[in-house]
Formats: structure tokens, sequence, C-alpha cells
């Protein structure tokens, strides 16, 4: 037998008896001692690591410079998947509003470049180029090339910033293959550029001339790595559209504009300029919905510990509450004590008030936050000269004098502003009757079906569970129709993964009552199946799997179904989304059988891959799946469900907003946003399925 195959066969054999596999791209890095080595226990482990005689301050590896980042850029942007690649624009252009918010920007220019470069141009003060004594080096070349140094580290040159951490230059520097930083300052002009991840080009800060003395800024461009961005480079229009888009509203005043030049024949030029700032993002969010004020009510303020708080909202005729929460122009996922601000303002001043005028009754019971908020969109922002986040990532507030802040600033405005608008506070009573109405009607409902089936209710009967006990690894697969869920019933792993059928498309939550998305068969099951509860009730600690999966057609009406479930979920479960529990399978477009191998596509750009890499006037047979209920069992379970060789992806709650979004354009109450979708997109339209 030769050497190679009897290693191989000797390192497979090994794996085996640990209890993992090795993948086929990895083995020859393995020797059979190594394999040995990783079968032993945890403490056999730890008894041969501390048995090395050898071990000394020679085997500790300091990264330097910015290898540190390279080595390990998801401790950095997250991912060096599309998101983290997106992220690079974000802390240059964080680096713009930073100087926009210290009142020395008015415009921000971003442009997609041909080379598959960005270029992010700012009229601020341009970053200093005088030499730090601490580096020896210009200001610029500190800021490009050493990790937490910056101007954001007291209240000198920036007293509110959203780049604290003081890495977004460096971070982008050291995962690019080109950086050019330009600056305008002093009458001059001045330039740097970096190679290869970080490294300076001789002779480093070079003087190029003189400017205009009015004219300041800098203008930073980089071109990703693909090294570290290798499932893409390629920078999404509608990404860094949307990012600008919010930074305006944001930031009221501030310019932000757009270029794609990519395209001679598409070309992209848009700005944005919101004078209105978060009270004109209220009413963006609120396009095609039937809103019961014609404008959003907007508060500000600034606290004694120099807190700036400010709100919008505006109440709509739907059922659904939105909220956009936001602390020195950085998204807040995840809420934080800003919210819990408003939620404590503005239940006890809408309560006060009703009672004041009557309407709430002495022997009435105040109205729950839940029933006020239906409906309801809410944009808070708030700047802070200090922010604390909870967790690695910015992503929920947790300075506790900012609940205190935001409950007193907005609750005192919006106790005035009831006074002063009676009628409007009479809708907004008018508003949360409904919704009382329709939470006390599901409640009894709720509480008939409980009585039926028994306390914690009886799993549906569609519902093919799993063996496990253990919520861990168990998987719960929504599949679109009876005949997919046969065939995924067949081809499930049974013992973590979980089977519920659909019938149809669910109930579109965005246009029915509460009461009505209770009573829905569809709903009811899969809130049976998950376990947990919905909506004020939900309850992410008793959810009974930690992947639940969407497995739909990749087709028109499978699309729809995935929004449909989405949006659901979005409005519904929340917390499911917020933590990754939710995921979309992604089941073959197409299957290609040659010499007896079946080759399988998830993409319309893979098929001519694939094709081109047959011989020529090759022989084959090509299958295009309309359906997962096409599959048999074996081919559903090789494809969409086995966990070695499945392709899933992670729905983040953009997605879930987006995919609201969309639905409320297509499928909401008003035409118009329907009609503009139709004019703008009619002309992509290459093949109609009519049937």
């Amino acid at each position: 037998m030769p050497e190679e195959k009897k290693k191989e066969e000797e390192v497979n054999s090994l794996a085996q008896e640990g209890g993992f596999e090795i993948p086929d791209d990895v083995k020859e890095d393995f020797s059979s001692e190594e394999v040995k080595f990783k079968t032993l226990s945890a403490e056999e482990e730890q008894k041969a690591l501390l048995s090395k005689s050898d071990y000394n301050a020679n085997d500790i590896t300091i990264l330097k410079g910015l290898e540190a980042v390279r080595e390990r850029p998801g401790m950095y942007i997250g991912t060096t998947g599309p998101r983290g690649l997106h992220h690079l624009i974000r802390e240059i252009v964080d680096n713009a509003v930073d100087e926009a918010l210290a009142g020395f920007c008015k415009h921000i220019i971003v442009t997609l470049e041909k080379d598959g470069s960005c270029t992010v141009s700012d009229d601020g003060r341009g970053i200093p180029t005088d030499i730090v004594p601490e580096t020896g080096l210009s200001g610029v070349e500190t800021v490009y090339t050493t990790l937490h140094a910056g101007g954001k580290f007291d209240n000198n040159a920036y007293k509110v910033s959203g780049g604290l951490h003081g890495v977004g230059s460096t971070v982008v520097n050291a995962l690019s293959t080109h950086v050019k930083v330009t600056i305008y300052k002093d009458g001059r002009v001045k330039q740097i550029e970096f190679v290869n991840g970080g490294n300076t080009v001789a002779p480093g800060l070079v003087d190029l001339g003189e400017c205009e003395i009015s004219k300041t800024g800098t203008t930073v461009n980089f071109t990703p790595d693909p090294l570290i961005f290798k499932e893409t480079c390629v920078f999404q229009l509608s990404e860094v559209r949307e990012y600008l888009r919010q930074s305006a509203y944001l930031n009221k005043g501030l310019s932000m504009t757009i270029r794609d030049v990519r395209d001679n024949d598409n070309i992209v030029d848009e700005t944005y300029y919101f004078e209105g700032g978060i009270k004109e993002y209220a009413k963006f969010l609120n396009e095609g919905k039937i809103t019961i004020l014609n404008e959003p009510v907007y508060f500000d303020g600034e606290s004694e510990d120099s807190v700036f708080v400010e709100c919008a909202f505006q109440p709509t005729k739907g059922s659904n509450f939105t909220i956009r929460s936001f602390c020195n122009n950085i998204r807040t996922m995840g809420g934080g004590t800003h919210e819990e601000g408003f939620r404590l303002a503005y239940g006890r001043e809408m309560n006060k008030f009703f009672r004041d005028k009557s309407w709430l009754k002495e022997n009435d019971d105040n109205f729950l936050y839940e029933d006020l908020i239906q409906g309801l969109t809410v944009v808070i922002s708030v700047k802070h000269p200090d922010p604390q986040y909870e967790g690695q990532v910015k992503d929920k507030l947790g300075n506790v004098e900012v609940r205190k802040d935001a409950s007193s600033i907005i609750g005192d405005q919006l106790k005035e502003w009831l006074l002063e608008h009676p009628k409007e506070g009479r809708l907004f009573f008018e508003r949360a009757q409904i919704a009382y109405k329709g939470r006390k009607a599901a409640e009894k409902a709720r509480a008939a079906v409980l009585g039926k089936k028994g306390f914690g209710g009886a799993m549906p009967d569609k519902l093919a569970d799993c063996i496990s006990k253990d919520p861990v690894e168990r998987e719960l697969f929504i599949v679109e129709g009876n005949s997919a869920g046969g065939s995924a019933k067949n081809g499930r792993d049974a013992y973590t993964q979980a089977i519920l059928p659909l019938r149809g498309k669910i109930l579109n939550v965005l246009k029915a009552t509460n009461q009505r998305i209770e009573k829905n068969a569809e709903i009811e099951n899969m809130i049976q199946a998950i376990g947990a509860g919905s909506g004020e009730q939900f309850d992410i600690s008793k959810i009974r799997y930690h992947k639940v999966i969407i497995m739909t057609d990749a087709d028109v009406d499978g699309s729809h179904i995935r929004i449909l479930l989405l949006t659901f979920f979005y409005q519904f479960m929340k917390p499911l989304i917020e933590q990754g529990y939710v995921y979309i399978a992604q089941p073959p477009l197409y299957k290609l059988t040659y010499q007896s191998h079946d080759y399988y596509c998830f993409k319309e750009e893979e098929l001519p891959i694939l094709k081109s890499h047959l011989p020529n006037n090759a022989r084959f047979a090509l299958q295009r799946y309309k359906g997962l209920g096409e599959m048999d069992a074996s081919q559903l379970s090789e494809t969409t469900m086995d966990k070695n060789k499945r392709k899933m992806w992670r729905v983040r709650l953009e997605d879930a907003e987006a995919a609201e979004s969309a639905l409320n354009d297509l499928m909401g109450t008003l035409v118009t946003p329907r009609k503009d979708f139709i004019t703008a997109n009619a002309k992509f339209v290459k093949n109609l399925d009519i049937n």
C-alpha cells in the first residue's frame, strides 16, 4: 500500500474513533500523531500541555503593528463576509460624521469606483499632519497604523463620537491592499499611501502643494483585500445607500452623497439631506402606511449631564410597532436605556392624560405599554459623551443615567404637547382602546384553547417532532407544502430535525388584527411548535429549537412565503431573530447529471460555470427544480438538510426589517407604493411566471 494511502486511512480511522471528521482539504496537514493527541480527554490534554518542559517565553507570539487585525479580523469587524466588507465604509464614514457632530463638516461623498475601491471625502478639518510626539510620526500616519490612536479619547477634539474605540481607520488600512489618504489643511495638500495591509509607502507623508486656504477636509480611497474578504469584495449599492440615507436622517443639515460609477450605462449620483432629521425619518418609515397624524410628534432636549435626546413618533392604523434607536449615530439593535426611558415616559404620561380627561374611568385599568404602542413608529436618537454598550458589539446602550434623561426630557415635553393638542390626544386614546379590546379578546381566545388542550398546549398534529430533548441541537424546518413536508420527513435526521409543513401562505400580519392573527391555524401551529409564546408574552428561554429554518421553493411563491414568515417573526417573536435562531435554507435550482454523477447549482450564475468545466460536446441531463416537492427524500436531505452539506444563511434583524418593508410596499393598504415598485422594476423582468 502506498505510504500516502496508508497515512490517509490511519488518519480517517483515528478521526472516526474520536467522533469527528477531518475535511479533505486539510487532511494532509494532519499526522496520525496529531490526531491521537486531538482524541485525548480534557484531563489528559491538560496534563500533556503541563508536561511540556520546553514551554518558555520563546513560545509566546506577539503580533506587531496591524498583524493582529489581519490575523483575527472578526474581532474588529465582526465577519469577513459581505457585512464586514461594508463595515469598512462605515468606519471611514463614521470618522467624517464625527467631524459633522463636532460642527466642522457639512458634506460627505462616498464613491464606488470602477476598480472596486471606495472613496470617502468630507469637508471637515482634515486629519492632523503634524508630528505626534509619542510615535514620532505624522498624525495621519499614526491614526492609520496604530491601534487605539485618535482624537476621540478625550473631549477636546470630539465631544460626541461614534468611533470611540479608535480602531476604525487602522482596521480599514490593515484589511486593504491599498489605501491613499489626501488631506486639505492650512492651505496645503498632503498625501500618504499604504499597501498590503498597512505598510507605509516611502517616503510617508508627501506635500503636494498649495490649495485654497478655505478648502479643508479628508479624502480616503481604499481597496479591500481579497485574501481577507474571500466571499466577495464587491460593494452593494443598496447597502451603502441605506446606510448613508440613515446617517443623513440622524444628522439634520448634513449632506450625504452616494456615487456609483462602476457601470457607465448606469451611473448613480444621489444626495440625501434632511433638515427635519429624525422627524423625516419617522415619516420615511411610515411610507405606504395609513397614518393617524399627518406629521410625527417631535421632542428634543439636553440633560444636565450633557446627554442630548431627540425622539419622533407617529401613529398608524396598522397593528405593528416599529422602533429605531441610535446612540451617537450607531444603531442600537438591542435597544437599551434610551428605549426604556421612552417606555417609562410614554406609558406614564399617556395614561395620566387619559385619566385627567376622564376617558379612563376610576375603575378602568391603565393601558399597558403594548396597547399604547400598537401601530406606532418611533425613532429615538441620543448623543452621549461617554456611551457604554453591553457586549462586544455596539448593540445595546447600557448607561443607567440615560434612562432617567430620556424619561424626563420626553415625558415633560409629551405632557405639554398633550395639553396643547387634546384632539390629537383623543386619537391616541381611541387607538389604544382598540388595541386594548383586541388584546383582551385574544387573551380570552388563548385561555379557551389552553383549557381544551391542557396547560402548555398540545403540539400541532402536523408537527413531526424530533427525538432529542436538547433545544441547542434541535432544528425546526418550516416547510412549504405537504408534498415537500413528506420528503423532508423521510429525509431528515429524526434525532435532531423536526418538520412542520405549511398549508399555503400564512396570514399577512401587517394587515390583520391581533385577534385574527391569534386564530390563524398556521400561525397557531408555529407558536405551539416553537413553544415560547408570542408578542409581549414571548419568552426566548422557552424556545424548543435553537434553529428555526424556513425551507421554501426557490421561486416567486417561495420568496413570498419567506417574506410573510420573516415579517411574522419580526413582529411577534423578535428576540428569535435578534439572537440568531432563524435561518433560511437554500435548496438548489438545478441538478446536472453527467456520467452518473449529480451536480447541484444553488444560484443561476453557478450553472454556466459548471457547464464550462465539462468537456466539449458533453452529454448531460439538466433538471430545473420548480419546487421542493420535486425532490425525493434523499435528494432533499443531501442538498438542503444534511448538516455537513447544506447551505443556509442566518437571518439578521436588518433582513427581517427589509422583508417587512417589502411586504408593506407590495401588499399594504396603499396602492401607490405598489404601483411605484412595478413601474421602477418592470424593465428588469425577463421571465414572467403567469401560471
